[in-house]
């Protein structure tokens, strides 16, 4: 039967490319048509209709956090799957089982039995085509296992050394993340140069990001421990911080800022293009006139001058259209909110909250307070 052998081997194979290019290759792969990438699709957005439907921020936040982890689990297992239903084909096209009733299921039992290495010998391989099948499907079956092994502590090391800077951002820029936050807190005595160093190493943790979620688009997938937290939240705000750098201050971090911009920026724009997103307008001003006027009245009276000229308008203008479409489709995408470019209100950082605080009524107020005067010195 040349039909269900040329069946089994193609799925077999499909599934074997698919494996390797979501876990072995180091790099993205511009093709539409994959497996990994339909099975994400098809499970994401429904998934994330269904959050919808949950009313309260924070359990709809749970529940999107589970998707990341359940969709690796639910990859393997397709995967799996698969591999057993290709090999289950190639059998019943060899006919080669030493059993009264030569069926699909049959062979699909012998299949499962035979990659998850049991061994029970119940239903075995009669001619020597069936053989040698049982033996590059068990090795594949140990490879398999190998190769979860493998790919999960990749996954969650790349998550964790994400998480560590967003965690960093905390003190520096609020909870959540915010351009006006982030200069505010680096005025003053040596502001300026704390400010530059945070500028270059958040050029190198949106190159690692580049690098990883790449290569790993599944890390896109997982939220941070906190709901006002996440990787495009942290993103938005450099961008925010590096694009008002760029066309209003005089401080002399114009060279750092444009390094980092341009690397924040092509991290984004790579990523749409990964999940093939294309660049949205902004259905709302993130930055509307009254919003900028009070981010410049917040600066100056923290000592941050910025440069009010139609000139520098125009300019903080341009730069934003070249990044902020590309954070539009992928929070609407991914569902993860945008931060403001100035807080509506106070809000209190992550740091200084906590559920006993919360219980006994212990507002951690004076030690925000003296942080803050201690960024302001």
């Amino acid at each position: 039967m040349i039909l269900p052998a040329i069946v089994g081997f193609a799925i077999v194979l499909v599934v074997l490319w698919d494996a390797f290019e979501t876990v072995v290759l180091p790099r993205r792969v511009a093709r539409r048509f994959r497996l990994a990438r339909l099975f994400f699709v098809s499970t994401w957005a429904p998934w994330r209709a269904i959050a919808r439907f949950i009313r309260r921020p924070k359990q709809r936040e749970t529940f999107l956090s589970y998707y990341g982890p359940l969709s690796l689990l639910f990859l393997f297992a397709l995967w799996a799957a698969l591999m057993i239903l290709g090999f289950g084909i190639l059998y019943y096209s060899a006919s080669g089982l030493a059993v009264t009733s030569h069926t699909l299921l049959t062979n699909l039992y012998l299949s499962g039995t035979t990659f998850f290495t049991l061994g029970l010998g119940d239903v075995t391989a009669h001619t020597w085509t069936g053989r040698w099948l049982t033996v590059a499907e068990s090795g594949l079956g140990f490879g398999f296992l190998a190769l979860v092994l493998s790919y999960l502590p990749v996954i969650y090391q790349a998550f964790s050394r994400r998480e560590v800077s967003i965690v960093l951002l905390d003190a520096r820029a609020g909870s959540p993340p915010t351009a006006a936050e982030l200069l505010r807190r680096h005025a003053g005595a040596q502001g300026v140069e704390a400010l530059e160093k945070l500028l270059h190493e958040w050029e190198r943790w949106s190159a690692e990001i580049l690098e990883s979620h790449v290569s790993y688009p599944v890390v896109s997938y997982f939220r941070s421990q906190h709901n006002n937290e996440s990787w495009l939240s942290a993103l938005a705000a450099i961008l925010d911080a590096c694009a008002l750098l760029i066309a209003c201050d005089e401080s002399g971090l114009t060279r750092q800022s444009r390094l980092t911009f341009a690397m924040c920026r092509h991290t984004v724009v790579d990523l749409t293009q990964v999940f093939h997103r294309r660049p949205l307008p902004a259905s709302t001003d993130r930055l509307p006139p009254d919003d900028m006027h009070r981010l410049r009245a917040t600066l100056a009276q923290a000592g941050f001058h910025l440069k009010d000229s139609p000139v520098a308008n125009e300019k903080l203008a341009k730069l934003r259209g070249m990044y902020e479409p590309y954070l539009q489709a992928m929070s609407r995408f991914l569902s993860m909110d945008l931060p403001p470019w100035i807080l509506a209100k106070e809000i209190s950082d992550n740091w200084k909250t906590s559920a006993w605080g919360r219980i006994a009524g212990l507002a951690s107020s004076d030690a925000g307070e003296a942080v803050a005067d201690d960024h302001s010195d």
